[in-house]
């Protein structure tokens, strides 16, 4: 694939998530991928707020340790149900209570963005999740799939069956909106040229 914004430097992704590095390939990135490595620590309380600090955190701390000019990406993507942050489950327990409580309603996903050395973004993407049973929910979390994922369920997986849509961008539910992040690159491209 063509890259049609052409980067003048090179591209860091501050992250070791498989899905992020597989969107910013199919987007036709050429990046590498050095995860931040320092501990989750926030200020915020909004979803929103608590997002764009942590990626703000992830990007500077690879970008500090850059000798040369680069563009990097920091992320963090957070599953929200009334105003209540759900992380990664602990256990199978905790996966069961957290599918309990999103099925039959309406949640919210945040992914905060941070290109150092040009801005902050944040996506919010309503997800609308289908009624399921007890037997459903334990099926679901006996599979494993949401043990390493926030909000214990990943839309790109086995639970897609059990989401009945979205409002918003699905890519940022799987961890990054792509499409924005390409436009926020196409306008910093355009900028430079005029």
């Amino acid at each position: 694939m063509v890259f049609i914004v052409n980067l003048t430097k090179p591209v860091i992704l501050a992250s070791g998530s498989p899905r992020r590095k597989e969107l910013l390939a199919l987007a036709g990135f050429n990046f590498t991928v050095r995860p931040a490595k320092g501990e989750e620590v926030t200020t915020k309380t909004l979803p929103c707020d608590i997002v764009c600090e942590l990626a703000h955190q992830k990007a500077f701390e690879i970008a500090k340790a850059q000798k040369a000019p680069c563009y990097v990406i920091g992320a963090d993507t957070i599953v929200a149900f009334e105003n209540r942050i759900l992380g990664k489950p602990k256990d199978s327990a905790d996966a069961v209570r957290m599918v309990s409580m999103l099925q039959g309603s309406t949640h919210q996903v945040y992914t905060g963005v941070t290109l150092i050395r040009e801005k902050s973004f944040y996506e919010e993407t309503n997800v609308h999740v289908c009624q399921m049973t007890k037997d459903e929910i334990a099926s679901y979390v006996a599979t494993g799939e949401p043990l390493d994922k926030a909000g214990a369920y990943g839309i790109q997986g086995t639970f897609s069956i059990y989401v009945s849509g979205i409002e918003g961008d699905y890519f940022n539910v799987v961890g990054l909106p792509i499409s924005r992040l390409y436009h926020e690159f196409a306008a910093f491209q355009n900028a430079a040229h005029k």
